[in-house]
C-alpha cells in the first residue's frame, strides 16, 4: 500500500502579553491580543508524523505513545480546513493523489510534561497543523495556517512563528484577522534567555478553556483588562521588543503575569493557579531587580505554577548565580555545568527550602517556528514506531 508522509516539529511559547478570554468559542477568537516568546527546540518542542494512506480505515492519532481520541471540535475543525485546502489544490492539478479524501494517522511527542503549564497544547497543535501541511504541500503561509491552528488551541497559532509573535485578536466575526504575525525575529534579540523553574508537573485543577469562561462571565476586573490595559500594553510591548529595551519588556511582562492571575483570583470562584512556591519566586525575582537597581530578570506564570524567568545573556551569571543558590539541587543542571562556576548571588530572607517546591529545572532560550524534518514516528505500514 501507498503511504504519504511528512513530519514537522513546533516549539513552545510562553506569552509575556496573556491570552485569557474568548469571545468565540468555537473559532477560539480571543478577547484580547497577545505577545509570546518563542523558546527553543533543543529543550521544549512537540514531533509529529502525519500519514496518509487509501488503506486507513480511520483517523487515528497517538501521543507520547497512547491512543488518543480524535472527536473533539477543536481538532476536527483543523482536519477540515487543512483537507479543504488540499481539495483545493487537487482542483487545480488532476494529477496530484486525493490525499483530502484519505484517513490519517497521526503520531505526535513531546520532550516535555503535557497538560502542565508548559504550552503543552499550543506546541502540539502547531505541529499537527504544519505537519500536515507539509503532507498536504499546503502553498499557505504561516500566518494563514495560525487561523487553522488557533481553532484548535488559541495560543497554537503563535508556535508557527519564531522570535518574537504577535496574535492579532482581529474584528471579524468569521476569525479570517485572527491570527498570529511576527512581531521580530530570532535574529533581532538572539540573547534572550529563558529558565523554567517546573514548580509542579501534575495536571492542572482548572484547565484554561474552563478557567477562561469562568473568569469572562464573573470577574469585574476583566473588562477593564480587556478595554484598558492590554491594549496600551500591546503597543509598548511591541515598541520595547523592537529597541531590544530589556527593562521595559520584563516590567511589562511582570506586570501583565500579575494582571492575568489578578483576573483569575477576582473569578468567581477564584481560580488559583499560583502556589506557595510560585510566590515566593515572585518575591525573589523582585529582591534580585531591587538588589542590581535595574531590571536583569522577569518572571512570567501562564495559566499554572511553574515560572518562566526571562533574562538577557548579558545578566546571565547573575540571574543563573541567583537561580543556582537556591535551586542547584534540582535536576536540570546537568548540561550546564558551567553555572556552577558562577558567583553565588543570595536574597536575604529567603527561605533556603524553597527547592522543595521544585522538581527541575529548565534552561533555554529563544528559538524558531515549526521545522520540517526527515525524522518520521510512523513505520513503513502506517502504525506507530515503538520508543
Amino acid at each position: 500500500m501507498s503511504i504519504f508522509t511528512a513530519s514537522s516539529t513546533a516549539p513552545v511559547n510562553i506569552a509575556t502579553l496573556k491570552y485569557w478570554g474568548k469571545r468565540d468559542t468555537l473559532l477560539n477568537l480571543p478577547t484580547n491580543s497577545s505577545i509570546s516568546v518563542t523558546l527553543s527546540q533543543n529543550d521544549l518542542r512537540t514531533l509529529t508524523t502525519a500519514a496518509a494512506s487509501e488503506a486507513f480505515e480511520k483517523d487515528q492519532l497517538w501521543l507520547n505513545g497512547k491512543l488518543e481520541s480524535l472527536d473533539s471540535v477543536r481538532t476536527q475543525a483543523c482536519l477540515a480546513d487543512l483537507r479543504r485546502l488540499r481539495a483545493e489544490v487537487e482542483t487545480s492539478d488532476a494529477s496530484l493523489p486525493k490525499l483530502s479524501q484519505f484517513k490519517l494517522h497521526i503520531v505526535s511527542e513531546n520532550n516535555f510534561p503535557t497538560a502542565a503549564g508548559l504550552a503543552s497544547s499550543a506546541a502540539g497543535f502547531a505541529a499537527l497543523v504544519s505537519a500536515i501541511a507539509k503532507l498536504y504541500k499546503l502553498p499557505q503561509n504561516m500566518s494563514e495556517l495560525s487561523k487553522i491552528a488557533r481553532k484548535g488551541s488559541g495560543s497554537a497559532c503563535r508556535s508557527l512563528f519564531g522570535g518574537f509573535v504577535a496574535w492579532e485578536m482581529g474584528e471579524l466575526e468569521n476569525g479570517e484577522d485572527s491570527k498570529a504575525v511576527e512581531v521580530a525575529p530570532l535574529s533581532h534579540w538572539p540573547t534572550m534567555k529563558a529558565a523554567i523553574l517546573v514548580v509542579s508537573d501534575d495536571k492542572k485543577d482548572t484547565p484554561s478553556t474552563s478557567g477562561m469562561q469562568q473568569t469572562v462571565a464573573t470577574s469585574d476586573l476583566f473588562q477593564h483588562r480587556i478595554t484598558e490595559v492590554v491594549p496600551k500594553r500591546f503597543e509598548e510591548m511591541k515598541r520595547a521588543i523592537a529597541a531590544n529595551d530589556f527593562e521595559t519588556f520584563g516590567e511589562l511582562t511582570m506586570k501583565d503575569s500579575n494582571s492575568f492571575h489578578a483576573v483569575c483570583l477576582d473569578s468567581y470562584p477564584p481560580i488559583f493557579y499560583l502556589n506557595d512556591t510560585s510566590k515566593q519566586i515572585i518575591k525573589l525575582v523582585h529582591r534580585l531587580n531591587e538588589q542590581e537597581g535595574k531590571i536583569i530578570a522577569a518572571y512570567t506564570f501562564d495559566a499554572g505554577p511553574n515560572a518562566v524567568i526571562y533574562y538577557d545573556e548579558v545578566n546571565e551569571a547573575k540571574v543563573l548565580g541567583l537561580l543556582y543558590s537556591y535551586f542547584g539541587a534540582v535536576g536540570g543542571w546537568e548540561k550546564h555545568e558551567e553555572v556552577a562556576a558562577y558567583k553565588k548571588v543570595t536574597i536575604d530572607g529567603t527561605n533556603p527550602d524553597i527547592y522543595k517546591g521544585i522538581s527541575r529545572i529548565i534552561l533555554t532560550s529563544i528559538g524558531t517556528g515549526p521545522q520540517e524534518t526527515e525524522e518520521s514516528l510512523i513505520n513503513a505500514d502506517g502504525t506507530p514506531k515503538v520508543a
